[in-house]
C-alpha cells in the first residue's frame, strides 16, 4: 500500500446499477482489455473521472452510471496512471482486491458529447489491437 492515499470521498464509474450497501468487487473483465479479468476494482476521489470510466463501460450498452463508494480495506495507488502516465496521482484514482460499499449514486456528474464518446469508441479499439499495450494487474 502507498504512503500517500487520499482521504475520499470516492466514486466508480460503472454500468452496474445497485443500491445503497450494496458491494462492488474485482473479478470482471477490462472495460479496455476484455480478455482481461481484473484482480482489482478502481476508484477515484474526482466524480469527473468516475464519469469517464463510467461512460467507457456503457460503451458497448447500458447506462453509465457513478456511485459515491467506500472501499472495505486497502487500497493502493493506480500504477496503470500514477507515475506511469500522470507522476504523482493528479488523477487521483487508485485500486483495491476489497470490495467497494455503494453510499448513493451521484447524478450530476458532466456528460460526454456524441463526438468524445466516439473518440473514445476509437481509442479502446486502437488500445485492443495493440498487442504491446498491457494493464497492470
Amino acid at each position: 500500500m502507498s504512503d500517500v492515499l487520499d482521504e475520499g470521498p470516492f466514486f466508480h464509474g460503472t454500468r452496474a446499477e445497485v443500491g445503497p450497501g450494496d458491494l462492488l468487487t474485482a473479478g470482471l473483465r477490462s472495460n479496455y482489455r476484455p480478455e482481461v479479468v481484473m484482480n482489482h476494482i478502481y476508484i477515484t476521489a474526482l466524480p469527473d473521472g468516475a464519469g469517464l470510466a463510467a461512460e467507457v463501460a456503457a460503451l458497448d450498452g447500458g447506462t453509465p452510471r457513478v456511485y459515491e463508494v467506500e472501499p472495505t480495506g486497502s487500497f493502493e495507488n493506480d500504477p496503470n496512471v500514477t507515475d506511469k502516465k500522470f507522476p504523482g496521482n493528479p488523477t487521483r484514482s487508485y485500486r483495491s482486491a476489497e470490495p467497494l460499499r455503494v453510499v448513493r449514486e451521484v447524478t450530476d456528474w458532466p456528460r460526454l458529447s456524441r463526438d468524445a464518446l466516439q473518440v473514445w469508441r476509437e481509442r479502446l479499439a486502437a488500445l485492443r489491437d495493440d498487442n504491446s499495450a498491457q494493464i497492470i494487474n
